[in-house]
C-alpha cells in the first residue's frame, strides 16, 4: 500500500488540523507550548509521510492556521515558527526519502533527529537577522535546547513510536526499508 497523492493531501490536511488542535490542548497548562512543542509533531508526522514538499506545505499552513484561529502563535512569534516549522517538514521528509537502510528505525531517527537540529538552526538564524534582530544566542539556546528539552525527548520517543502503531493497524502505509526515489 502506497500514499497516493489524494491521500498525501488529505493526511496532510490532517496534520495541518493537529497543528491547530494539539497546541489548544497543550496551552491549558501554563508554558506547556514552548516545553512540549505539540505543533511540531504533525509536522514531522506529515514530512516522514508524505514527503518534502508536503511536509514544507503542513509546515507553513500549521502555524498560520492556528494564529488565525486562535492566536497561538502570536503574530511576533509566526514568523519564526513558520520558518521553523517548514524547515522541519522539509528535512524530515526529505532525509526520509534520500536516506537508504535495511533499519527502519534508522532512517526515522536519521531523518527526526537532523530535521529538529536544521529547524532550529534555520529558525535561530532567522530570528536573529530578519524577526528578531539581536537575539543572544544564550536566550536562542536556552528556548530552543533547554526550556524545549521535555518536548524534543517527546518527539523522538512518541513519533516512531507513533509510525510504527499507525502502520500496524493498516492506517498509513508500510514505510519501505528502501525509499521510493524520485
Amino acid at each position: 500500500m502506497k500514499f497516493s497523492s489524494v491521500k498525501k493531501l488529505v493526511f496532510s490536511a490532517l496534520c495541518s488540523a493537529l497543528c491547530v488542535i494539539l497546541p489548544m490542548l497543550f496551552h491549558f497548562i501554563p508554558n506547556a507550548g514552548t516545553i512540549f512543542l505539540p505543533m511540531h509533531i504533525p509536522v514531522l508526522l506529515c514530512g516522514m509521510m508524505c514527503g518534502w514538499p508536503y511536509g514544507l506545505a503542513c509546515g507553513l499552513l500549521g502555524p498560520l492556521l492556528s494564529s488565525f484561529l486562535t492566536k497561538m502563535p502570536t503574530m511576533a512569534v509566526l514568523p519564526g515558527m513558520m520558518v521553523e516549522c517548514a524547515v522541519y517538514g522539509a528535512v524530515s521528509g526529505l532525509l526520509m526519502q534520500l536516506l537508504q537502510s535495511k533499519k527502519l528505525t534508522l532512517r526515522l531517527y536519521g531523518s527526526l533527529i537532523p530535521a529538529m537540529l536544521c529547524g532550529r538552526i534555520v529558525s535561530g538564524i532567522a530570528k536573529a537577522l530578519i524577526f528578531t534582530p539581536g537575539l543572544r544566542f544564550s536566550a536562542w539556546i536556552t528556548a530552543s535546547f533547554i526550556t524545549a528539552l521535555p518536548g524534543i525527548i517527546t518527539q523522538l520517543i512518541l513519533l516512531p513510536m507513533l509510525l510504527y502503531a499507525l502502520m500496524r493497524a493498516h492506517l498509513i502505509p508500510q514505510i519501505s526499508s528502501h525509499p521510493e526515489r524520485g
